[in-house]
């Protein structure tokens, strides 16, 4: 056991020591209405005390890190409940949010996503068509100045507009292929340049 886990057992054992002591007093004794109010109170601030100690550890197992960046060049993003890959890209110095789609050829952008890349969909031509599980769908290319990721960062990227509806915007093989290794195991999908 590391003296982190030791430490975290001793603070966890006497939170639950103050809140069973809280408990037998608001419960057994009889005392004021006064006083019950205070030690209420008292274990209410002990309470947010503890679940702001233990936050970061809650917070761990509720929300993992989106993305993981190892040694050697590789980004590593964990599967999501639904079982999708979602990533995190700056377009045009932009956040987006991203699920990663092997079926896809291209990056498709919804038109949410594409305007706040700062492209101007008025001058956008959706000459292309894609064949999505809705049915055709038109498309405008577009060249995106830049695609970055922690310390990676490419240049002059092809993406696509999606003219129809679209939840997410999806990274396809177009900027997939930018890497040198894709691997899917144990729930990572592990992109190494």
């Amino acid at each position: 056991m590391e003296s982190n886990d030791i430490a975290r057992i001793i603070y966890l054992g006497a939170f639950a020591l103050v809140l069973g002591a809280g408990f037998l007093l608001t419960n057994k004794l009889k005392l004021g209405q006064t006083l019950q109010m205070a030690a209420t109170w008292v274990l209410i601030f002990i309470g947010a005390i503890g679940a702001f100690g233990i936050w970061s550890d809650i917070q761990g197992d509720l929300f993992p890190n989106q993305t993981r960046f190892e040694d050697g060049g590789s980004i590593v993003v964990p599967r999501a409940r639904d079982g999708h890959y979602y990533i995190t890209l700056d377009l045009n110095g932009t956040a987006t949010e991203f699920v990663i789609d092997t079926g896809a050829t291209d990056i498709v952008l919804t038109q949410d996503d594409a305007v706040q890349a700062g492209l101007n969909l008025q001058e956008l031509a959706f000459v292309g068509r894609a064949m999505t599980a809705n049915g055709e769908v038109r498309t405008a290319p577009v060249r995106l100045d830049t695609i970055s990721i922690g310390p990676f960062e490419d240049t002059d990227v092809f993406a696509v507009v999606n003219n129809g509806q679209m939840d997410q915007s999806l990274l396809g093989m177009g900027y997939l292929q930018r890497w040198g290794r894709i691997e899917i195991s144990g729930n990572e999908l592990t992109l190494t340049r």
